[in-house]
């Protein structure tokens, strides 16, 4: 599943990608995927040097390494949203900590999040 505030797709050519992710207990995902999908991208893409957003969904993988089929089983989170951001300085910018507190977030689903991980990444060369 893919969600952007202007349906563009993420830009793997930012300089820098934020990786969010994390599972959610089974009885609040209806709201999880409502608020992030609603409202968390709608603020987040508003704070200036977020240059786009888009969400994934853990997916089987299978791949030919060594000319066998792999099946790798990892214990990843199950949802994903990538952030292309001009800069790791929007993580800890005022915008950014408005936003990620505003909308039903913080007090109705934060909460029931669980197996939460974050990665930025720095684009190779930079």
């Amino acid at each position: 599943m893919e969600t952007t505030a202007d349906d563009r797709p993420v830009d793997v050519g930012a300089p820098f990608l934020f990786i969010a992710s994390m599972d959610v207990a089974p009885e609040k995902e209806a709201l999880f995927n409502e608020v992030y999908d609603e409202e968390h991208v709608r603020y987040l893409s508003a704070v200036p040097g977020v240059l786009s957003v888009a969400r994934y969904e853990s997916a089987r993988l299978v791949m030919s390494i060594g000319g066998r089929l792999q099946e790798t089983e990892l214990n990843r989170p199950k949802y994903h949203a990538l952030f292309a951001l001009s800069g790791p300085e929007v993580l800890v910018s005022e915008g950014w900590s408005t936003a990620i507190e505003a909308g039903r977030w913080p007090d109705q689903v934060r909460p029931f999040t669980f197996n939460r991980q974050h990665q930025l990444c720095r684009r190779h060369g930079l």
